[in-house]
């Protein structure tokens, strides 16, 4: 095979460069708008889920500007700093209620690492050593060795299987019943240490979606068996759910949770996994072998956390309920009348997400409409990234009428083969 000629050294990430094209530049960021060296696009994927209020959002861009002539990176081992002080004391304040303590990284899978970490150290802690973990199948929590081996295996990580653990799966709810029954049968033994879910949607494993009276019903038997509950809120946090958190539709709270994607408002890396008193306090100790073992050079970093900080206080100061309302209104008119296609099938939302899967003869994640359909909405002008035969909507909250009208309308109009 020859690979395509290219003057750049960069390895982009989930890129097979033998057959993709060279990517457009970027040239600036906008609103809900990237403008490249070739033409406007429309960001209807958020960058991967990132943007929330929009790209460069003026009060975040501003408190970065404003970090950054006092501050640049500061050890956090024997140090703190106000911005993650005070990043720190508005998310415990946002938090689903019990959620106490507050742990930075940078990303999230390290976000997702560290819980799982913080997960057996309790149970090391305590003196009650239990190192089972259960995940639901089809999930998707990261791309370190620890994160993808709470997800599920396939393509993305088969060159890795060595080096993965084992984990025990549960169905994904499309019988609640048979999810909660094979949850409960596997907690009854009684070395469960943990439960990782994406709290009501599966994001990279096709936008699957389920209801909030599963979520609950999973905290009712973590609850009945000790387990601890991990609800990694990497991508349903920060109101694309339709709610601040997807944990909030179940009215549950977590023992541990992960955020990063949004946590920012997307302008700039950053993560927290959140933890209860309970995890927290099995590590606090006069012996010095129960410290929680885990950093990164760069934990909370103060740009990031002043970054952060702005955009907690704008959801602290209300009125975005309305804004996610809206979005999520506009994505269901639109979904509501691609739905009739017979091209397309198993609509479905959940707050600001919309997702519809084009009927083909081979589906999944490698299925050959994905990039093809990709390179269609390049050309109309739209950023969307299928995941197989899946096409989902995600945008930024700052998303207009006529724009969801020209990322629908290029998803109607593919055709395909």
């Amino acid at each position: 095979m020859t690979a395509l000629t290219t003057d750049s050294p960069v390895w982009r990430p989930f890129t097979q460069h033998a057959t993709e094209p060279e990517p457009p530049v970027a040239l600036r960021t906008e609103g809900a708008y990237i403008d490249t060296d070739r033409r406007r696009l429309i960001d209807a994927i958020s960058s991967w889920w990132v943007i929330t209020h929009g790209h460069r959002h003026p009060p975040i861009m501003q408190a970065i500007r404003a970090a950054s002539d006092s501050l640049d990176q500061v050890i956090f081992a024997g140090l703190t700093h106000e911005p993650a002080e005070a990043l720190a004391r508005e998310l415990v304040a946002l938090a689903p209620k019990g959620l106490t303590r507050v742990f930075y990284s940078d990303s999230g899978s390290t976000s997702v690492e560290v819980a799982l970490k913080m997960a057996l150290g309790f149970w090391h802690s305590t003196g009650r050593p239990r190192h089972r973990i259960a995940v639901i199948e089809g999930s998707y929590h990261g791309d370190t060795i620890g994160t993808m081996s709470v997800g599920e295996r396939g393509v993305f990580n088969a060159a890795y299987q060595p080096l993965m653990f084992a984990v025990d799966r549960i169905p994904f709810p499309r019988d609640g019943a048979d999810t909660l029954a094979a949850f409960e049968a596997l907690a009854r033994g009684g070395d469960m240490a943990a439960l990782i879910v994406e709290p009501l949607v599966l994001g990279a494993g096709g936008m699957l979606m389920y209801p909030p009276e599963i979520l609950a019903g999973l905290r009712r038997i973590c609850d009945a068996h000790g387990v601890l509950l991990i609800a990694d809120e990497v991508m349903t946090g920060w109101g694309r759910t339709g709610r601040l958190w997807a944990c909030d539709h179940a009215g549950i709270a977590p023992d541990i949770m992960c955020t990063s994607k949004g946590l920012t408002g997307g302008a700039i890396p950053l993560a927290a996994t959140l933890a209860s008193e309970a995890v927290f306090q099995a590590h606090w100790s006069q012996d010095r072998a129960r410290t929680f073992f885990h950093s990164s050079s760069y934990t909370a970093n103060p740009l990031a956390c002043a970054a952060g900080l702005a955009n907690a206080r704008i959801w602290a100061a209300g009125g975005m309920q309305a804004r996610l309302d809206a979005v999520g209104a506009m994505q269901a008119e639109r979904l509501a009348d691609l739905a009739r296609d017979p091209r397309w099938e198993n609509p479905r939302r959940t707050g600001t997400i919309a997702a519809i899967d084009l009927k083909v003869g081979a589906a999944g994640y490698l299925a050959a409409e994905g990039p093809r359909m990709r390179a269609h909405f390049m050309a109309r002008g739209v950023l969307l990234r299928p995941l197989g035969n899946t096409v989902y909507v995600l945008p930024p909250y700052c998303v207009t009428a006529g724009d969801l009208d020209a990322v629908w309308g290029a998803i109607a109009g593919y055709r395909a083969g």
